[in-house]
């Protein structure tokens, strides 16, 4: 079969392509690094002409005009699952609605209640036997293509070819739109402040040669890996594929060896950083981009032996429980992978869940260690699914602790200007 003849016939123009979005449709989109950013650019002149639709866009990096312009309201309809800096800053205006839930069930959660019938979506090239792939991200990606009555795709050749389960054929896919759009990337490596490399230094103490490890994105997982490059025969099960990861893995401290599950492949559903990791990701056996609801489903997270989640929070309260995802009432972020992880961590033999943190917030003004959460955050986490709560100051540990117990690990690792403000307000509101 001549596959590049089938895809020169599908190939169209950004505006023949955003045509085919018609009144009332529900559009689902790729995401994060694996955004279609050229159709996303331009989807605002879809409601320009007078159509109007609903789209369940969430992780996107950039501001674009159909989720800021207030000229939109009326016409476009936004939801997001988790929140980046675009979406926040249409969350903000009243333009973007949050939509709680786990990474783990969205795409089938969303495909059965909100049943979107339109896919827009980045491919890499196609190859040799016709398959284009979602190699950035396919945390519900091919999902969605496989159920939408129109799949429009945003092929672009900067996009690595990742191995897993991400691939798409030239004959599933209805209009193509070529593209060269730069792929975002992230730094290297991040400056880490003395707090980032005291917490580092401790979780390391709680991870092991042979554990399989989940890492998140920023400065603490950064500073966490730092701390874990003298570690063997580490595995990789995680969310999120980050320049942490590849540190580790060019380092020779991740080589999957001993892993229960996938031995051999670092796994993950979506990707973001540096060049270097998506040149390291390309054609790369050893790495698999797999399905959110396969990655993130806690019993399948939990089949990895000692498994080691390593999460941050931005508040937590005496008791253990975990605000993620808000300042106070103002959304953030997301639950995202999460609860998937740490319950996974939790259920795996040998199994840890680890949440990281500074100890204070807006420039030392505010212990993120209190007596109770700010008035209306988000509790992500129950108190129930954490093992390990670590600062800069130490290490608190939760399994199996009781309330006073909980109250004391926790002081302790609190900075020490507000610790006898926090054990008063214990007593006070008589948590012991």
């Amino acid at each position: 079969m001549d596959y590049k003849k089938i895809y020169r016939e599908k190939i169209v123009s950004v505006e023949e392509a955003l045509s085919h979005i018609h009144q009332g449709d529900r559009i689902m989109t790729s995401l994060c690094a694996q955004a279609p950013f050229l159709l996303l650019k331009n989807l605002h002149k879809v409601a320009e002409a007078g159509v109007g639709f609903k789209i369940y866009s969430n992780m996107d990096l950039f501001n674009y005009p159909y989720l800021v312009e207030e000229k939109y309201r009326d016409l476009i309809d936004v939801d997001s699952l988790f929140e980046m800096d675009g979406d926040r800053a249409g969350h903000r205006k009243g333009l973007v609605n949050y939509v709680p839930g786990h990474l783990h069930d969205g795409s089938w959660r969303w495909a059965d209640y909100y049943k979107p019938n339109v896919f827009i979506g980045a491919v890499s090239s196609m190859d040799e036997h016709g398959f284009c792939r979602f190699s950035l991200s396919n945390i519900h990606e091919k999902e969605f293509a496989r159920r939408a009555d129109v799949v429009i795709c945003e092929v672009n050749p900067r996009l690595p070819q990742v191995n897993g389960d991400t691939e798409i054929h030239i004959s599933d896919i209805d209009y193509i739109v070529e593209s060269k759009e730069p792929i975002p990337v992230l730094p290297e490596t991040l400056k880490l402040s003395p707090e980032d490399e005291a917490i580092g230094g401790y979780v390391s103490t709680l991870v092991n040669d042979g554990d399989t490890i989940q890492l998140g994105i920023g400065k603490i997982p950064d500073a966490v890996a730092n701390g874990l490059m003298e570690k063997q025969d580490l595995g990789v099960h995680t969310e999120l594929m980050t320049d942490a990861i590849y540190r580790l893995t060019e380092a020779g401290a991740v080589t999957n060896r001993k892993k229960t599950l996938f031995r051999g492949k670092s796994i993950a559903t979506f990707a973001l950083g540096s060049q270097k990791l998506y040149d390291m990701m390309h054609q790369n056996p050893g790495v698999w981009i797999m399905p959110g609801d396969l990655v993130n489903d806690s019993h399948i997270i939990a089949k990895n032996d000692n498994m080691v989640s390593i999460n941050t929070a931005i508040e937590v309260d005496l008791t253990g429980q975990v605000c993620s995802e808000s300042i106070g009432t103002l959304q953030y972020s997301g639950t995202g992978g999460a609860v998937d992880t740490s319950a996974g961590a939790g259920a795996s033999k040998g199994g840890r869940s680890i949440i990281c943190l500074h100890s204070t917030a807006k420039k030392g003004e505010r212990s993120t260690i209190n007596a109770m959460h700010t008035p209306g955050a988000i509790v992500t986490l129950s108190r129930n699914n954490v093992d390990y709560i670590v600062t800069e100051y130490g290490i608190a540990p939760m399994r199996g602790r009781n309330i006073r117990q909980r109250i004391q690990n926790l002081v302790a690792v609190a900075h020490p200007d507000f610790r006898t403000e926090i054990r008063k307000d214990a007593e006070k509101y008589q948590l012991w």
